[in-house]
């Protein structure tokens, strides 16, 4: 039987610890899941630590778990990857935030851009940030990654390209370039990628501007929540941890 995997907002260190978890782990562990005390599961934290534990209070809003065995501290990947996005809308952004987790993204950069067509502010922009981190957290427990990625506030492209640095690539399928013929990122790399109707060509100037290359994906103009999946899995083929 597979023990269910939990992320565990507080630090694991040791064998032994008695371990609180807040109300999404308990609920799913309990209520949905209907575990009961003593069940074992795996409990990860956001530096990678990853150990068996059993479940010493079975409670649908706050359960605990007893740690008693360390099963590995996962390592950063050998390539850091960010994927920069324009914010799009409904299902399309939590499709495309959960599987780019699974497809090994460290760091996410929710963008306003000129097309984009959702607006984010006060209460509500923080309720779908928290949101966000949720979709995250899910994926992780679900694809086995122990290492939470990282989500920035959202941000105006052009204020963030101002801030920018290291080596970026821009999707854009009028690109010269395919990403095959891209010079290769050392360690780190940052993926840009347009919401609904793409980045405006003011937008596609400013990025090369601030140091990103276009690169294109075939002939075919790809869906917002297609695009950047596509080319997270080429880029990990080419150059990360698909090879």
């Amino acid at each position: 039987m597979r023990r269910p995997r939990i992320y565990s907002t507080e630090l694991l260190n040791h064998v032994g610890q008695l371990v609180a978890l807040d109300e999404n782990g308990s609920k799913h562990l309990v209520q949905v899941l209907r575990l009961k005390t003593d069940a074992e599961i795996i409990l990860f934290d956001q530096r990678g630590e990853e150990f068996l534990a059993t479940l010493s209070v079975a409670d649908k809003k706050a359960s605990q778990a007893t740690l008693i065995e360390h099963l590995r501290s996962e390592a950063p990947a050998a390539l850091q990857i960010t994927l920069a996005m324009g914010i799009s809308r409904g299902e399309r952004m939590d499709f495309s935030i959960q599987k780019a987790v699974e497809l090994g993204v460290s760091h996410f950069q929710p963008l306003f851009t000129e097309r984009c067509m959702v607006q984010l502010k006060g209460d509500r922009q923080q309720s779908r940030l928290d949101h966000w981190q949720g979709v995250i957290r899910h994926a992780c427990e679900q694809s086995g990654r122990a290492l939470l990625p990282s989500i920035a506030e959202p941000s105006n492209l052009p204020n963030w390209l101002c801030s920018f640095t290291g080596y970026g690539l821009m999707l854009d399928h009028r690109a010269e370039h395919s990403l095959a013929s891209l010079s290769a990122p050392k360690d780190s790399l940052t993926l840009l990628v347009g919401p609904e109707g793409g980045l405006s060509q003011a937008e596609r100037d400013l990025a090369m501007q601030h140091n990103f290359a276009a690169g294109r994906m075939g002939p075919r103009v790809l869906r917002t929540e297609t695009a950047p999946l596509a080319a997270l899995a080429a880029i990990q083929t080419l150059w990360g941890d698909f090879r």
